[in-house]
């Protein structure tokens, strides 16, 4: 995959979210001021919301594609998320990758009809690159039709978004390199060292998980690779040193699934839509409930010094027309003292 980025925002929405740059992050006090942007940095507009700190939502693997293709996704359940999502009206959406089944214009086609109502209801959408987004075409040709879909992050491959000055979200790019010497990671490195004080809780939104419950046979193709894996070790190391609360959140197998390692909390929210995979949970996974297929959503919101994260599941999944959901998970995260 090409490593090869140009930083770029564009205002629009209403929530304090950038599409940021180092530098960027510096000037609204998101980074401390030892952090100095690199040569590419470029400056954003912050957005900004009025009241009580927004919500926003995560869920990953929808995989929109034609009727044709129906073994590869379950077209009454992601269209049950996604009239969802306009119900909820988050802040902001993160679409954790595998949007299309594959890289091609007739599933995009789909998306762009299926999502009709987000761009209606102004939803902001914050994608990351799947390996889905890579199928079936060549790479420059996926990338075009990524960038075209979501022209506000036109030639990024991971970016930055600041919701409020207390929580900070990493959208990542698991399809290129984050193992040590990379440009992601130094730009992974870099923003975590510089965090402002203001910053409690940072998220880190990729496809690929870094953290995951190993599956044998077939599924074992999705348990988590070496270049994720030298991402959970990276935050293992840094998390004790650091002020904010960092919280990782993937997708790519078809369930759902919630582990700590070390100080550092991982999910998987893969529950989009795409073919549902049963899981062999282990003892690490603290996500218990026997249901399946857990096709489902992750809202997170801020509660004083808490991030409250819960996990709403599709639970009339097989009706003509589903649409009932329950909250089947739920936890926080407490900020540290100051």
């Amino acid at each position: 995959m090409s490593e090869r980025f140009r930083r770029s925002s564009r205002a629009g929405g209403g929530l304090l979210a950038l599409l940021l740059s180092v530098g960027a992050l510096a000037a609204l006090g998101l980074l401390g001021a030892g952090c100095a942007p690199g040569p590419a940095a470029r400056s954003g507009l912050p957005l900004t919301v009025e009241g009580e700190s927004p919500h926003f939502i995560a869920y990953g693997d929808i995989r929109f594609t034609p009727a044709d293709e129906g073994g590869a996704s379950s077209g009454p359940a992601r269209r049950a998320l996604v009239a969802r999502m306009v119900t909820e009206h988050p802040a902001a959406l993160f679409v954790l990758g595998d949007i299309p089944y594959r890289g091609i214009a007739k599933d995009y086609a789909v998306y762009e009809a299926e999502t009709r109502a987000w761009r209606a209801a102004r939803l902001r959408v914050f994608p990351t690159l799947g390996n889905h987004e890579f199928r079936e075409c060549e790479e420059a040709d996926c990338l075009e039709r990524w960038w075209g879909t979501f022209p506000e992050h036109r030639g990024e491959r991971w970016y930055a978004v600041a919701l409020g000055r207390r929580v900070l979200a990493l959208a990542l790019d698991s399809d290129a390199s984050l193992e040590a010497g990379s440009a992601q990671r130094r730009w992974i490195d870099a923003t975590l060292a510089g965090l402002a004080p203001a910053v409690d809780f940072v998220i880190l939104f990729l496809h690929h998980p870094p953290v995951a419950d190993l599956q044998g046979g077939f599924e074992a193709s999705h348990n988590p690779r070496s270049n994720e894996r030298a991402l959970a070790d990276r935050l293992r190391e840094l998390a004790p040193g650091l002020h904010a609360r960092l919280l990782v959140c993937g997708a790519h197998v078809h369930n759902y699934e919630r582990r700590v390692d070390g100080e550092v909390t991982y999910l998987v929210s893969g529950g989009g839509g795409a073919r549902p995979v049963a899981v062999e949970r282990d003892a690490g996974d603290l996500y218990t409930g026997p249901g399946f297929p857990n096709y489902h959503y992750l809202r997170f919101a801020l509660d004083g010094a808490r991030l409250r994260v819960e996990m709403w599941r599709l639970e009339d999944y097989d009706a003509a027309v589903p649409g009932r959901f329950e909250r089947r998970d739920a936890f926080e995260l407490e900020a540290r003292p100051r």
